[in-house]
């Protein structure tokens, strides 16, 4: 089963018609090297693949050797480099081959964003477009499925989540395992591995609070006197893993108004199914007692998502009063802000009189009757 992707176009475009390198960034298995064979095929461009894990590319990726770089080239239409976060000094060579070869097309993917974009970001400054390709999202599931199937698959998508390979795998069991195999050998490998951590259960256990933690707010010195870690290493850890494209956080909205928290953040998990695996509960739905944090996480990263599709410039928010009242979402876009309720069943129709007087009465509620609408 081919699910598509909907930054296919805009990549192919960008490929095509702009003189820029095309970086696509993301988790391990969100399905970056097959969409990236799909725009390659669609091309029709002459195209050499390299494996960044291979030693012979590598040698020439990292050399600065322009002979080196044309005769590997020589040739080709289009270079693709997979996983190029592996190549030692990466962006001064693809500099080289973009201004010294300025007919080669160049296409390449990476998992570790923090690695690659600190190899790239200097050296590639006005020659790059990045595309953050994240788990299938439920607009994207449209394009395959009809309303009624995506309906009924939303248990599947709260319990085992988007991975593309997730979602094509039938079997419960199968999925699972997918998902542990997804955490131990792919996430934690690039950031233990690479980043060298220390301490590697620290990190898993770090997760683990988050993952108990979804839709509260966090106190960075609980997680310290939870870990026992210092502040300097949680938030480095953090970081981390939100580069890593596994978290990613909200912060509190606020325009200096007396009565509202401006300084509290929360945690969320870009994907339902890496967040039950790291609480080991794949229990359904009737016998969980988290479903609310479930759908809150699942309605969250699917607006994410819906940024990093559609490239949109938003920023995203929660919103509470001290005396309690509170908004899930605030979402930052053209100048409006946009309020969200996200509750599983129907809620209240209208906005906190808190927000309303300030911020005005637009105010949504995406629920389980809803949601298709708004994802």
């Amino acid at each position: 089963m081919i699910l598509h992707r909907q930054l296919f176009g805009k990549i192919k475009d960008s490929l095509i018609n702009r003189e820029k390198i095309v970086l696509i960034y993301g988790p391990r298995q969100a399905g970056k090297t097959t969409l990236s064979k799909e725009v390659i095929k669609s091309s029709g461009l002459r195209t050499l693949s390299v494996n960044a894990d291979q030693l012979k590319y590598i040698d020439v990726l990292s050399s600065r050797d322009l002979n080196k770089l044309q005769s590997l080239v020589s040739g080709y239409e289009l270079l693709f480099i997979d996983e190029g976060q592996r190549v030692p000094e990466i962006g001064i060579n693809l500099k080289i081959l973009h201004d010294e070869i300025p007919d080669l097309k160049i296409l390449v993917t990476g998992s570790s964003s923090f690695l690659l974009s600190d190899r790239v970001t200097e050296a590639l400054t006005g020659r790059k477009v990045i595309f953050t390709l994240l788990p299938v999202s439920v607009s994207e599931l449209k394009q395959s499925f009809n309303s009624f199937e995506i309906d009924d698959q939303l248990e599947d998508r709260l319990i085992y989540g988007c991975y593309p390979e997730v979602i094509t795998t039938l079997n419960s069991t199968l999925k699972e395992e997918l998902l542990i195999d997804i955490a131990t050998s792919y996430i934690f490998k690039d950031i233990i591995e690479m980043e060298n951590i220390k301490y590697p259960v620290k990190i898993r256990e770090l997760l683990r609070l988050l993952a108990f933690q979804v839709g509260s707010e966090v106190s960075i010195l609980e997680l310290c006197r939870t870990t026992g870690m210092n502040r300097e290493t949680v938030e480095r850890y953090l970081f981390l893993l939100e580069q890593s494209f596994i978290i990613f956080r909200l912060s509190a909205f606020s325009r200096n108004q007396r009565n509202e928290i401006n300084k509290s953040q929360k945690f969320y998990f870009y994907d339902n199914g890496l967040r039950n695996t790291l609480i080991d509960n794949f229990k359904p739905l009737d016998y969980r007692t988290d479903t609310g944090v479930l759908w809150e996480n699942f309605v969250i990263s699917e607006m994410i998502k819906k940024k990093h599709n559609n490239r949109l410039l938003s920023n995203y928010y929660f919103w509470r009063t001290y005396a309690g009242a509170e908004i899930d979402l605030v979402v930052e876009e053209g100048g409006k802000l946009l309020p969200y309720e996200i509750k599983l069943k129907k809620s209240r129709k209208s906005a906190p009189k808190a927000w309303a007087e300030v911020y005005g009465t637009e105010f949504y509620c995406i629920n389980r009757d809803n949601y298709l609408n708004f994802l």
